[in-house]
């Protein structure tokens, strides 16, 4: 498989070509186009078309990307995970 990334995609951090790949089959191929989209609805989206829960380091990267192409600054995908952690542990502390 020798995909690459798009050049309306190139340059955003934590995105290959895997994950760009992913982003055109849910018709993002460039920067206002993925400015524009929300990393848990891509995430849910793509489940969808794959019949399949994906990893959760997933939606990570697809905020990371988002954030990004919004002006953020160039984080790891992994900053993203701790958010993601630390909210789901504040939902478990706050359910009956």
């Amino acid at each position: 498989m020798n995909r690459k990334v798009p050049p309306g995609l190139a340059g955003i951090p934590n995105l290959g070509p895997v994950t760009a790949h992913d982003l055109g089959r849910l018709g993002i191929h460039d920067r206002p186009s993925l400015a524009k989209a929300d990393a848990q609805r891509l995430y849910d989206r793509l489940a969808r078309l794959d019949g399949r829960r994906h990893d959760p380091c997933v939606l990570d990267t697809f905020h990371a990307i988002v954030d990004f192409a919004n002006g953020g600054p160039a984080r790891p995908w992994w900053h993203y995970s701790r958010i993601r952690l630390a909210q789901n542990q504040a939902r478990k502390r706050r359910a009956p």
